[in-house]
């Protein structure tokens, strides 16, 4: 201490505004007796109130111009425990709303599960189920039963079973099927999905070796047949679903991949990736290979996603014949990569719904979002436009815009569907604070800027969330506002 009473480097404006500043004790027992804080855990509080203190502490050290008496107060600090307090009480994993156009969106869950989905899983979360137990014998059952018979009478597999991903399907099947053995894939079809998660590192994982054929644009039957030896296990063909070569380009059909299979008495397996029940070419010009192409093809093994195109849960679906789906399930990692009751259930569901195409384009969020005509899609801008300008306020200003939307989930790379957005612009505030502005809003609302304006397209944007939009737009609003005021 220095002569003055001072610690060293605390001019006496510092040394006064710790002095004001409350001590976390006498903050936390006026914090106990708000009515509005009396549910929350002891621990929540207690965090919220010393991080209050330490950053006013270290706000007075580093920049003391920047606090005041008033803001050292206790009403001011207990409102900021309470916003702490909130924010520490909200759930991590909140829904959002996706204004981007972007259908089947990895970052925020790809897809939306259909209502029967809903409510077949809120069924089974809170009872007891029939998982793995048969009610017919009384005895031990596999959960795989609740959707084989579907997945077959839909795809026309012989036999299936569904582990938690696609990766996870592809990786058992190799180390089943082809551990230790060369496993013949197309240069080209070498992809790599979401978080750098590339087929060769899954082939290496799954002990199977991996040999590469043709050139990255142009495989001929005659490259696998070349590349066939002693060693061969499998011929494997991998639909590149997301991403497309255009141009002096080849492949081999997978028909033709399963007769030189069968030649060389070699199993084929097609890895679909989003993998589709439904032929979009009834819905637009592109044509995506669907699930029973491929069984009808004679692959010995298909596996693609339960969520992307199909709008299920993640899952990852196996089809194919009887013996090699039964090595498949014998496998010690089926039990580490098995799928769980709920998102079986939802599985479920969904698969029931495919039954009848156009009750699954009614029913399933992302088929319909896909499918959806361009009219009902101005129908909702044109709603939202409405109701935005019902505020009234001048500085706000609504357009509508013609944009594209894509499927996205790594699915349809060529499928650019036409869409409408509504473009906002507001007087005083940027693009890129009205896109934080909606972003920080609850729930969140997520668009995206183009030259300079503020979009949300409404393909992916639900019905009953268009009020919740004009009404954070009219928050950033009230938002200047109280800036101006202060």
């Amino acid at each position: 201490m220095t002569d003055s009473g001072k610690k060293p480097g605390i001019d006496a404006v510092q040394q006064s505004l710790l002095r004001k500043l409350p001590g976390v004790d006498h903050l936390l027992e006026i914090a106990r007796t708000d009515a509005t804080l009396s549910d929350v855990p002891n621990t929540v509080l207690t965090a919220a109130v010393r991080q209050v203190v330490d950053d006013h502490r270290k706000t007075i050290l580093d920049n003391p111009e920047a606090i005041t008496e008033a803001l050292l107060s206790d009403p001011r600090l207990l409102s900021e425990v309470k916003t702490k307090v909130k924010s520490a009480m909200r759930l991590n994993l909140t829904p959002v709303i996706n204004a981007t156009g972007v259908v089947v969106h990895t970052n925020f869950g790809r897809s939306l599960l259909a209502r029967q989905a809903l409510d077949h899983v809120r069924g089974i979360s809170d009872r007891y189920s029939n998982l793995e137990y048969n009610l017919a014998s009384g005895k031990r059952g596999l959960r795989y039963s609740a959707v084989e018979g579907l997945l077959c009478e839909i795809s026309g597999a012989e036999a299936a079973m569904v582990v938690n991903n696609n990766a996870a399907a592809v990786l058992l099947c190799l180390d089943t099927v082809a551990r230790g053995r060369e496993v013949i894939v197309s240069r080209g079809e070498l992809v790599e999905i979401g978080g750098s998660f590339r087929i060769p590192d899954v082939m290496a994982k799954s002990g199977a070796l991996l040999k590469e054929v043709g050139a990255t644009n142009r495989t001929h039957l005659y490259d696998y047949q070349r590349a066939i030896t002693d060693a061969t296990g499998l011929l494997m063909k991998v639909h590149t679903s997301n991403f497309g070569i255009v141009g002096f380009t080849s492949s081999v059909p997978l028909n033709d991949l399963v007769a030189l299979g069968k030649e060389h008495h070699l199993p084929v397996m097609e890895d679909l990736g989003s993998g589709t029940f439904i032929d979009f070419s009834k819905y637009g010009p592109l044509r995506e290979p669907t699930v029973q192409d491929s069984v009808r093809a004679g692959a010995d093994i298909v596996t693609f996603s339960g969520d992307k195109l199909l709008g299920g849960p993640q899952a990852g679906i196996i089809l194919g014949k009887p013996d090699i789906i039964a090595k498949i399930r014998q496998n010690p990692l089926t039990r580490a990569l098995r799928i769980d009751k709920l998102t079986l259930a939802a599985l479920e569901s969904t698969l029931r719904l495919y039954r009848d195409e156009k009750t699954a384009i009614a029913s399933i969020p992302t088929l319909n979002m896909l499918t959806c005509p361009i009219e009902s899609v101005e129908e909702k801008a044109a709603s939202l436009k409405n109701l935005i300008e019902a505020s009234g306020d001048p500085r706000l200003h609504a357009g509508l815009m013609d944009t594209v939307s894509m499927a996205g989930g790594g699915a349809l790379p060529l499928m650019h569907l036409p869409s409408r957005s509504v473009g906002i612009e507001i007087e005083a505030m940027s693009a890129d604070a009205i896109e934080k502005k909606m972003r920080k809003n609850d729930p969140p609302i997520i668009g995206r800027i183009e030259d300079g304006i503020f979009l949300m397209d409404m393909r992916t944007v639900q019905t009953d969330e268009l009020p919740i939009i004009a009404h954070a737009l009219t928050t950033c609003l009230k938002g200047i506002d109280d800036e101006t005021t202060h």
